[in-house]
């Protein structure tokens, strides 16, 4: 997910203020006066180098085109699906919405956001692969552009993997999930781990790498109706974390409830040697990484589906009550020129969808593991929940529980198969009468 709740206390409350500011006294776009259209663009980047960026492509745009002024509004990944339900039913909502693919089924099934299907210039669609495109295809319509994404990656401890001799994976030759158990047993002992998850939010990670093993999850069948099936590539991930948790011991028990930036300094302490996080986490590791630490970027492990994971890109929507369709398109084409898409990508350390855009050479240095992820980029896919209406219940309700019960040991692999499939698929049928 793209989605981000790294914020800190600072930065959330200033977040928490912007959007009060928004909801008090938001209305959508129109034309003044004098003719000129104002167009509200509430942005989510958070990190300082992506603001700027973002910042500085309004200021061009505005530079532009003086009769289509774009207002910038500052946004929080932290409250943003809550705060966005109660704009759009407010009547209040921003023109132009940032927000992630897998936050759009139930605004897009709701009305509040416009099918861009016949507004999108031919330069996008085509730039963009099919396949990022079918994240934010509802039905029959599209409801925003995707443009920016991150796998999920290991971060590892490069002096430790070079001392323990093991085999260290590449795009080309990743390891298996069976050898990525072994290696971090090899890699545990006298207090050390060989790998540390964090599993504060549990689903998108099991899911989305779920998919390399050849999972699936959700299944549609002619009529459009979605079931829970947990089969056997569905169990190849959370398996290999309850082994490495509660049988090998070489997965540190300490950090399941944690998020990804506290196991940072555990990873800087040599406490453990891997830690699979969200590629935009380097810019982190950049940042707090002590002088001396070395560190790399290695794929996650592959399994049947071969390097393949889910992803929710980082999506811009126009709202349906917005009045200056055409012209918020224009600005979302000008926002995601490849040039553009470029600066946005370096901004969040993440990697863009478009074609031209990642084959920048700045996106594919070895510097700072740039390579390995825009090696990862073909295989990405959408999120296996991406068009599940009812996910968010769902996931807070059933699967959330289930798997951090499953992980700590609490319950078998029998126990979480029947709460995802048989728990899961009452939550879902109300959501497909």
């Amino acid at each position: 997910m793209t989605r981000r709740t790294r914020t800190t206390p600072v930065r959330t409350l200033v977040g928490a203020i912007a959007l009060a500011l928004l909801l008090a006294g938001c209305s959508s776009g129109g034309t003044r006066d004098d003719g000129r259209v104002t167009l509200r663009f509430q942005s989510l980047a958070w990190q300082q180098e992506s603001v700027e960026a973002t910042k500085e492509l309004v200021d061009e745009w505005n530079a532009l085109h003086p009769d289509v002024r774009v207002e910038y509004v500052q946004g929080s990944w932290d409250s943003v699906h809550d705060q966005l339900l109660t704009s759009f039913e407010g009547g209040e909502a921003p023109d132009i919405v940032h927000d992630a693919s897998d936050d759009l089924a139930d605004f897009a099934y709701g009305g509040h956001l416009a099918d861009l299907t016949d507004l999108l210039p031919e330069r996008l669609t085509s730039d963009i692969p099919e396949l990022s495109w079918q994240s934010v295809t509802f039905g029959d319509g599209v409801y925003g552009v995707p443009f920016l994404q991150e796998p999920r990656v290991l971060i590892a401890d490069a002096a430790r993997l070079r001392e323990s001799g093991v085999r260290v994976p590449t795009p080309g030759h990743p390891w298996s999930w069976a050898e990525f158990r072994r290696v971090t047993k090899e890699l545990s002992g006298d207090g050390r781990y060989g790998v540390a998850w964090p599993l504060k939010e549990p689903v998108s990670a099991t899911l989305n790498l779920s998919l390399s093993a050849g999972g699936r999850l959700f299944h549609r069948d002619a009529e459009g109706k979605v079931t829970v099936r947990f089969e056997e590539g569905d169990a190849v991930v959370p398996r290999t974390v309850h082994e490495q948790l509660n049988t090998d011991r070489s997965a540190s028990p300490t950090t399941l409830g944690s998020g990804g930036s506290d196991t940072l300094p555990g990873l800087f302490a040599g406490k453990y040697a891997m830690v699979p996080l969200g590629f935009s986490y380097r810019q982190q590791i950049v940042q707090q990484a002590p002088k001396g630490f070395e560190w790399q970027v290695l794929p996650a492990p592959a399994g049947a589906g071969g390097l393949a994971q889910g992803v929710s890109p980082q999506t811009l929507s126009v709202a349906e009550d917005c009045p200056h369709k055409k012209e918020a398109v224009a600005f979302l084409d000008f926002l995601l020129q490849p040039r553009n898409m470029v600066r946005l990508a370096l901004g969040d350390w993440m990697l863009p969808t478009g074609r031209q855009a990642l084959a920048d050479p700045a996106l594919r240095t070895p510097e700072h593991g740039w390579a390995t992820g825009t090696a990862l980029a073909a295989r990405l896919r959408p999120a296996p929940a991406q068009s599940v209406r009812g996910y968010p219940e769902w996931k807070d309700k059933v699967a959330t529980p289930a798997l951090q019960e499953y992980y700590s040991g609490a319950i078998g692999l029998d126990e979480l198969r029947r709460r995802l499939e048989k728990d899961g698929n009452l939550v879902l049928a109300r959501y497909q009468r």
